[in-house]
């Protein structure tokens, strides 16, 4: 039966629109699109570092790429006591062409802060020494993590040339281990501010801040170690851009860290944005929906 051409072509248009809906937003850019169809090559347990029979490993995720991807260091949360690099929550990144490394270090019932800096400033070292190996680029290195690999990462990309936290693991000390922007997802960044707004968190045993700064029986904390472990305590005017992202009601680490390192920044006139996430608590997926992980790129890639 014959349709009228008033209901055929209101049928063509929904099936048009219902097409194009299907089909979801339109296609990235042509950079991303050749990022994402390249060969990644992965390269798992790679050794960084011996510390007293203790083996420090990392993987590393390199897309196929001319000119060599820069690289993005991956620092994993858990407390300073736990966690794993397995599966590092920025891979996605090397569909956006960068290369990813995520690295191990040592937890807190292996050794206090400063061993936890120490590692990932070695492993930073051995990722610049070995970038042709592996076919990265090594002269743009930025650093990434979440909640106590937040904290690390902050403390890796404010503290370039302070010695005490430079450590002496690993066979390249020739090498720096300076970074050229962070990522920073809720990590603690100022102790001495965290023993006054969260003394539970600071000032108990079932901390994990408690045992990475060395907390004695009676509950106390040296003044000194809560200030040498604060990114706060390092901002200078030579500092990697920034950006953090914080839930809204993270009870585990409060808002209030993120906005003191982002206050301190911007009082040194730096680069830094801060990201809150609505409803959101401490971790989740929000923060790495594709609309954050945009962010996340739009970001690296303007401070290349």
């Amino acid at each position: 039966m014959l349709m009228p051409k008033s209901i055929h072509r209101r049928l063509l248009i929904s099936t048009l629109f219902a097409l194009t809906w299907m089909d979801g937003p339109s296609a990235p850019p042509a950079s991303a699109q050749d990022a994402s169809q390249n060969r990644v090559t992965t390269s798992q347990g790679l050794q960084y570092a011996n510390v007293d029979g203790t083996v420090l490993k990392l993987d590393l995720y390199v897309p196929d790429l001319e000119p060599a991807p820069p690289l993005v260091v991956w620092i994993h949360g858990g407390g300073w006591r736990a966690g794993s690099r397995n599966k590092p929550a920025l891979r996605v990144l090397t569909e956006h062409g960068y290369a990813v490394a995520s690295i191990s270090y040592r937890f807190t019932d292996q050794a206090i802060f400063p061993a936890q800096i120490h590692d990932c400033k070695a492993a930073i070292r051995w990722l610049r020494a070995n970038a042709d190996r592996y076919g990265y680029s090594g002269k743009w290195i930025a650093v990434a993590g979440s909640s106590a690999g937040g904290h690390l990462a902050l403390l890796a990309g404010v503290s370039g040339g302070v010695a005490e936290l430079e450590g002496d693991l690993g066979d390249h000390l020739e090498q720096s281990s300076t970074v050229q922007a962070i990522v920073d997802y809720f990590g603690p960044s100022d102790f001495v501010l965290r023993g006054k707004t969260q003394p539970e968190r600071a000032y108990t045993e079932e901390s994990g801040s408690f045992a990475l700064l060395g907390g004695t029986p009676n509950g106390k904390l040296k003044p000194e170690m809560e200030s040498k472990a604060s990114p706060a305590a390092y901002v200078s005017p030579d500092d990697p851009p920034l950006l953090v992202f914080h839930g809204t009601k993270d009870k585990t680490v409060l808002l209030d860290q993120s906005q003191r390192i982002v206050s301190l920044y911007q009082q040194a006139g730096l680069k830094a944005k801060l990201v809150t996430i609505q409803d959101a608590g401490h971790g989740g997926r929000k923060f790495f929906a594709p609309q954050q992980i945009d962010r996340v790129v739009q970001f690296l890639d303007q401070q290349r």
